[in-house]
């Protein structure tokens, strides 16, 4: 299994989170079924203040760029992907690759 971790900056309004906060409580099931679909097991979003965190574990094979090229590519991704922008600190038409930033790990018990 492979694991990544991101980074992502929200908009700093109580009322953009909360509905961000509220969206991904009930995120559409052709986006679950798209995250599993390309080898992704398990993703787990955190949030403190403004920023998110993301945890996402792949099957052994996963390749990042390839495996998120055709993500973006499955049954409403793109709508999903403009639907949260609003709330990100991002430019809107940026990719989701271009909004969440990979982190280093730089510490493993």
């Amino acid at each position: 299994m492979k694991r990544y971790c991101q980074t992502l900056q929200l908009k700093n309004d109580p009322e953009l989170i909360a509905q961000y906060i509220e969206a991904h409580r009930n995120v559409w099931s052709e986006i679950k079924a798209g995250i599993r679909e390309v080898g992704i097991v398990d993703m787990q979003i955190y949030i403190h203040g403004c920023t998110l965190f993301m945890i996402v574990d792949t099957v052994d094979d996963f390749d990042w760029e390839r495996d998120n090229a055709r993500l973006a590519t499955l049954p409403r991704q793109a709508e999903w992907e403009a639907f949260v922008s609003r709330f990100q600190q991002a430019l809107p038409e940026a990719s989701s690759a271009e909004k969440w930033q990979l982190m280093e790990r730089i510490f493993k018990l």
